[in-house]
């Protein structure tokens, strides 16, 4: 089934989205996957708020998911332009916006460790690189480079070497939080939905932060 596309600057409201769907970027004139934008709606007070799990009442705007069109949308004022009216956009929209996306990464990989899916500590990653199915290396941002480069070295003498991600984007204390753990500064992922879907909330927070995004998008003409 071909996906929809949508072109109008707001949407009817938080309907569910089929798989394929597509929106008309406010900031940009493209029309991209849903899954490549955020959609935003307005506050009762006026305030444009992101929306990332596409439920909050009211009609809304999609904005390509990177930080580089989200300043675009605020240098061309498209949130007045959207909603045909004032909208506050807080200054920090942008950091915000980014706070909420390694937020839902974050719950994740919580998910992630509450259905068994997580070794935790650099003994428990060696043995899962030896014997299990991983799908993905947590490596806290200060992790010391030996104890990296011994996991990389167990990692790359799997014959699935180029299928498993290494995630470098938490902070040991960010780690903590989400395993509920102390000093946690590498986990290992191991493969089931949970952690697909941790992984598929990486790739967007990645692509917010790069904007590294498809480039097969259409772009609606004036």
């Amino acid at each position: 089934m071909v996906g929809q596309t949508q072109e109008s600057a707001l949407d009817l409201g938080p309907h569910k989205t089929a798989p394929g769907t597509q929106r008309f970027c406010a900031a940009t004139g493209a029309v991209r996957p849903v899954d490549e934008m955020i959609r935003f709606v307005m506050s009762p007070d006026g305030v444009a708020v992101p929306d990332l799990k596409h439920r909050l009442p009211g009609r809304g705007m999609w904005i390509t998911a990177t930080r580089q069109a989200l300043h675009a949308a605020l240098e061309r004022n498209a949130f007045a332009r959207a909603f045909k009216r004032d909208v506050r956009v807080t200054p920090d929209v942008v950091d915000t916006t980014e706070r909420l996306i390694e937020r839902t990464a974050l719950e994740a990989l919580a998910i992630c460790h509450k259905a068994g899916k997580v070794a935790i500590g650099f003994s428990n990653v060696a043995a899962a690189l030896a014997r299990a199915r991983v799908v993905a290396v947590c490596n806290a941002a200060e992790a010391a480079p030996d104890g990296r480069r011994k996991l990389a070295a167990a990692l790359h003498r799997r014959a699935d070497v180029a299928e498993i991600r290494t995630v470098d984007a938490f902070t040991s204390v960010q780690l903590d939080l989400a395993l509920g753990r102390s000093n946690v500064v590498h986990a290992a992922l191991l493969a089931g939905p949970e952690s697909e879907a941790f992984l598929a909330r990486m790739s967007r927070l990645e692509r917010f932060r790069t904007g590294s995004i498809s480039k097969s998008a259409k772009v609606r003409r004036g």
